[in-house]
């Protein structure tokens, strides 16, 4: 989970809502829009990159610290921090490319640097590859580091705005920024920095940092994720101050692959809920999607590949969910007499559940009660959507369950 559309689901453009562009004209002078700029990367030129193609990529798996499951895979090229734009995004588009080798259609999580953003032919290039990787805006999660240093608040907010209306998710390391700006531009993931996750156990000051952060991506609807955690320490005591999501040498080696199970040590958690109850973005987790033209054969793959995916979303051009392929259903039907014969090859929808959609807005006991209003079945994912009806995750019904069944003990 293109994302500088015009409008949810548009071909490729210019960054949404930029004045300086006809939304009419914006899916024809894709290029041209950017090419007109003068804000452009010093180094910027067609084809250009001075990563080599077979530099290592590692990968990192995001993971569920609640559900004890990988949510996301955060390929990188160790190495360290580069400050040309076009470099940035080379690196970004040769990980992707790693990941798509993996055949994981997990969400991928690629990090850039804020003064990145800036540049606009390095965006529009690292667009149309991850579109010609299949990936859609739903399974993207564009990370940036960084201080707006050489980008102004208002600009900065106004791309990350433009990237999130495309349908793409937001994760923002939100040590550097103010609290403001993190604020409005609401991002999904709340990133820590290192520095606050290695010292967070011992330094009460970095211990309040981490928890002001989950206390505001609760009213935001985001969760906080600690990087690079090492010891079970770390672990234990972020969890207490309500961090969901970590990703580290503790949970997964550097040799991990996407498809491996990864371990979460058992931890205590006394974590405050609002005594009107979490929202549902709360528990919302990135969502596998594929096309609504999607075979049979094609979520097969997807299922075979990540045991941990328990369902996949199938959305139109505008990511909007159209149907709901639950992976106990689905393959049930397949293992069937004739069921691969008769179905590998035809769309997945004829195999597909309508979905349960819920506002991001609602509360986790009003979606608890949408899971269980269908008479004729019992829904275990729901699928979450904003304001204009597109996905923007899934919650899980067993998360619901237990989170709130805590709540009221």
């Amino acid at each position: 989970m293109t994302a500088f559309a015009a409008a949810p689901g548009g071909p490729e453009s210019a960054f949404a809502g930029r004045p300086d562009v006809s939304p009419s004209t914006h899916a024809a002078r894709a290029e041209s829009a950017f090419a007109a700029r003068p804000d452009v990367s010093p180094s910027a030129h067609a084809g250009r990159s001075d990563v080599p193609p077979t530099a290592h990529v590692t990968f990192h798996p995001i993971v569920d610290l609640d559900a004890g499951t990988v949510v996301a895979v955060a390929p990188s090229v160790p190495g360290p921090p580069v400050l040309d734009p076009d470099l940035d995004v080379d690196c970004a588009i040769l990980a992707a490319r790693s990941l798509s080798r993996r055949e994981t259609l997990l969400p991928v999580l690629l990090v850039l640097r804020m003064g990145t953003l800036a540049y606009d032919r390095p965006m529009e290039r690292l667009h149309r590859t991850l579109a010609s990787l299949g990936r859609r805006p739903g399974g993207v999660i564009l990370g940036v580091t960084g201080d707006t240093a050489g980008v102004s608040l208002d600009e900065a907010a106004a791309r990350l705005g433009g990237i999130r209306s495309g349908g793409y998710l937001l994760a923002v390391e939100a040590g550097d920024l103010p609290t403001r700006f993190v604020a409005d531009i609401a991002p999904t993931i709340l990133m820590l920095t290192p520095e606050v996750t290695r010292r967070a156990t011992a330094d009460p000051r970095r211990s309040a940092i981490a928890e002001a952060l989950v206390a505001l991506g609760r009213r935001i609807g985001g969760h906080v994720l600690a990087p690079g955690v090492i010891s079970d320490d770390q672990l234990t005591h972020l969890r207490g101050r309500g961090v969901r999501l970590a990703q580290g040498p503790l949970l997964a080696s550097p040799q991990w692959l996407p498809g491996v199970p990864v371990n979460v040590p058992v931890g205590s958690r006394d974590v405050e809920r609002d005594r009107l109850g979490p929202r549902v973005t709360e528990f919302m987790m990135p969502a596998t999607v594929m096309p609504d033209t999607a075979t049979a054969e094609e979520v097969l793959t997807v299922f075979n590949a990540d045991p941990a995916t328990s369902s996949v979303v199938l959305v139109d051009q505008a990511q909007r969910p159209r149907h709901m392929v639950d992976r106990t259903r689905f393959l049930l039907r397949l293992a069937g007499a004739y069921g691969h014969a008769l179905h590998a090859h035809k769309p997945a929808a004829r195999l597909a559940d309508a979905p349960r959609p819920v506002p991001r807005t609602v509360p986790a006991i009003a979606a608890l009660r949408a899971a269980g209003n269908d008479a004729e079945r019992v829904y275990e994912d729901l699928v979450v959507i904003d304001e204009v009806g597109r996905c923007l995750g899934i919650a899980r019904v067993g998360d619901l369950i237990r989170s709130l069944s805590a709540l009221d003990h």
